[in-house]
């Protein structure tokens, strides 16, 4: 036994100084992929994609009319949503797209197969509600919101009924009586989602776009944060190799300037900005017209400006990544997609809105941005920008697989919450 040990010693004493001399003289030493590599369980630490689960996720099988049927008005409401009868998205449906989350993360547990490159995808349904880890509540809230409100001082609109009729559903659910709620996943997208009634389902998993209106019942230790479904085409083949210099603006805004609440900046950014040499600060309203223009736009930009909307975030930050423009984030209170993940200062620029509002900075700023810089960042949004596509079926590391990854990463905080809650005697000392 003792010899084996010293043949092991003294086997392993040459092999590991030739392996990081190979490794050197190949200028390719990478300490965590190589040498970690010959120890599987230290190389997967941290990692929610190397040899984990998928999330079990339970779907309630709704009536059409709270999903689908806002789709399409004709699809019968006692017939049960499939892979096979799902409708497909509109890509010409105008905003009602940019919220859309609802529908691919349904979709995304509807379809059956793998994703193309043969992998298990982040989440898969399961019929059996006790082996579920989460339960996902596939109310198209912000769509409903889109196609039955015209009005925000309306009583009793379809939407509220909607929203007044799922709450029933769901607390009458022993699934949510058990949890109380706090294991359900809930999309709530558009900012007036679920308006109504969001205050009786907040224990619950919010899918949202930001925490704009919802900061008193949300919070990113409990939610997640999901992009925008962009508007504009990706860009995917015709980008010259030397992008910068065929991009001739340097900074590019097409959008309404009259907003709301922090969304005033853009018209102090418009008042600063407009007739700026090699800067095009455009006033425009939502058109297929439009969105192809703000795309050939962005595709010649260096930079594209995110000011917040009349919430944090918006859109525009999600067409600048598909079109490979460098992001300027003016907006103090966003929070992103995937920032677990994803560190947005390798490809993105933030300015506070008081530094944005000092005449002439962000622009000499931008201006001076080293080349050298403005490529890596380009480089690093080419190689990120999948993360942000939506589509069906789903595909490795697509937008949708991704959102299902942030719930993942909610389920042991979840669990914690839910036993501790079944054995209190007294109410929680914590809150």
């Amino acid at each position: 036994m003792q010899k084996s040990i010293n043949r092991t010693l003294v086997c392993l004493s040459l092999c590991i100084p030739l392996l990081f001399g190979s490794l050197l003289l190949a200028g390719t030493l990478d300490y965590k992929s190589q040498f970690l590599s010959f120890i599987p369980q230290l190389n997967n630490v941290g990692s929610c994609r190397s040899g984990s689960p998928p999330l079990r996720v339970y779907m309630y099988d709704l009536p059409p009319r709270f999903n689908v049927g806002l789709m399409d008005p004709n699809f019968p409401d006692s017939a049960l949503v499939t892979a096979e009868n799902i409708p497909s998205w509109r890509w010409n449906d105008g905003l009602r797209k940019q919220h859309s989350v609802e529908y691919w993360m349904m979709a995304s547990l509807l379809y059956d197969g793998n994703d193309e490159f043969g992998l298990t995808r982040e989440a898969v349904r399961v019929l059996d509600p006790d082996s579920a880890d989460v339960f996902f509540v596939p109310f198209f809230s912000s769509l409903s919101f889109n196609v039955h409100v015209r009005n925000m001082a309306e009583l009793n609109t379809v939407d509220e009924k909607l929203q007044l009729e799922m709450v029933n559903i769901l607390k009458a659910s022993a699934y949510w009586k058990r949890s109380g709620g706090r294991d359900h996943v809930i999309p709530v997208h558009h900012p007036n989602a679920f308006r109504h009634y969001r205050d009786e389902i907040n224990a619950s998993i919010f899918v949202v776009a930001d925490f704009g209106r919802i900061m008193n019942i949300s919070r990113l230790a409990k939610d997640v944060v999901a992009p925008y479904v962009h508007m504009v085409e990706s860009y995917i083949r015709g980008e010259p190799e030397d992008s910068y210099e065929s991009r001739d603006t340097l900074l590019f805004f097409r959008g309404r300037t009259k907003r709301k609440d922090e969304g005033k900046i853009r018209a102090q950014l418009h008042k600063m900005l407009n007739g700026t040499k090699d800067v095009i600060y455009e006033e425009a309203y939502a058109s297929e017209e439009g969105f192809k223009a703000s795309a050939e736009q962005m595709r010649s930009s260096k930079f594209c400006l995110h000011p917040a909307g009349d919430t944090p975030s918006s859109c525009r930050l999600f067409d600048a990544i598909v079109s490979h423009c460098v992001p300027v984030i003016v907006s103090d209170r966003i929070e992103l997609p995937f920032e677990s993940e994803i560190d947005y200062k390798e490809f993105s620029i933030f300015f506070s809105v008081n530094e944005a509002l000092k005449p002439g900075y962000l622009v000499s700023q931008l201006r001076g941005f080293p080349k050298e810089k403005w490529v890596k960042m380009w480089e690093r949004i080419k190689s990120i920008s999948h993360h942000f596509e939506f589509q069906y079926p789903p595909k490795n590391e697509d937008a949708v697989n991704m959102i299902w990854r942030q719930v993942k990463q909610k389920v042991p905080a979840v669990k914690l919450a839910v036993h501790r809650s079944r054995r209190l005697k007294i109410p929680d000392w914590w809150r």
